[in-house]
């Protein structure tokens, strides 16, 4: 999985352009992108088209705990089986609990199996969900997929008049809490999802931006426009070189499993090449264990 594309919620021309922009997964947004009086119509208007779309991978983003509108959220869009659900403004392992809790209730109601709709926290909105970065769990099979990371929140909550320099890269403050998603997916065996890059005219910025992260260990970013979808793709698919070399990796552990390392063409690969190798092949199919 490469791309997700937000998309709000109670916008049905703006979701079904969105099934066209060959974007690997949505996010329907019921939280920024939906006025407070039209939550309700964006419940149903998202409940209806998961339900009909469920072959897609597609996530709701979901308003937050502390917002009053969690549980009538979920309680809509769960009977209709999404994909996962986004929780914004995550501030850590403790929130990732409480979500777990409501989600296992819930499709406890709808005949669903426990555990099955995946959890893609947004890590970083604060200053205490940066700092609780290290309370979330190593994943085994868990309903955590991803993390991603954002600085506009983040920004509002620190009291900074800007994320990012007059060059158009993050400031010092942001490129460290960008760090800082990447270990923490990384630990806890996660995809871990770039930021939105919000000029969606700035073609050139935003490419320079998904290769720098693809380059640092990103697997997918986030976009805010169907015109930002053809760029992140091409810069994060998995080339035909890439998997025919990590295939290779595993093939050679795979002969030899109690190896410390292998050797492939005359070069000598160890077990962290083969985490990397693992690692690639899950990003080529969208799933991170």
């Amino acid at each position: 999985m490469r791309s997700l594309l937000f998309v709000p919620g109670h916008d049905e021309r703006k979701l079904t352009k969105g099934l066209g922009c060959g974007a690997d997964a949505l996010i329907l947004d019921l939280e920024d992108a939906v006025p407070p009086a039209q939550k309700t119509r964006a419940r149903e208007v998202t409940a209806a088209f998961v339900a009909a779309h469920r072959d897609l991978p597609l996530f709701v983003r979901v308003n937050s705990l502390e917002s009053g509108l969690l549980h009538d959220d979920l309680a809509a869009v769960i009977g209709a089986k999404p994909y996962g659900i986004m929780l914004p403004k995550c501030e850590g392992g403790q929130d990732l609990v409480k979500l777990e809790d409501c989600l296992a209730d819930l499709e406890a109601k709808e005949n669903i199996e426990i555990g099955t709709t995946r959890i893609l926290p947004v890590v970083t909105e604060s200053a205490a969900a940066v700092l609780n970065l290290s309370s979330y769990p190593r994943q085994e099979n868990g309903r955590l997929w991803g993390m991603l990371w954002g600085g506009e929140d983040l920004a509002t909550d620190m009291g900074v008049p800007a994320n990012r320099s007059e060059t158009g890269q993050y400031t010092a403050l942001f490129q460290m809490v960008r760090s800082m998603t990447l270990l923490t997916a990384a630990a806890a065996r996660v995809t871990a999802v770039d930021a939105v890059y919000t000029n969606f005219r700035d073609a050139q910025g935003l490419r320079a931006e998904a290769e720098q992260a693809r380059r640092d260990g990103f697997m997918a970013k986030a976009a805010i426009h169907p015109d930002q979808i053809a760029i992140i793709n091409e810069v994060f698919q998995v080339s035909s070189t890439e998997l025919h070399h990590a295939r290779q990796v595993v093939a050679a552990f795979e002969a030899e499993p109690q190896a410390g390392s292998v050797s492939i063409e005359g070069r000598m690969y160890d077990r962290p090449h083969l985490l990397a190798a693992c690692r690639l092949l899950k990003m080529a199919t969208g799933e991170i264990e």
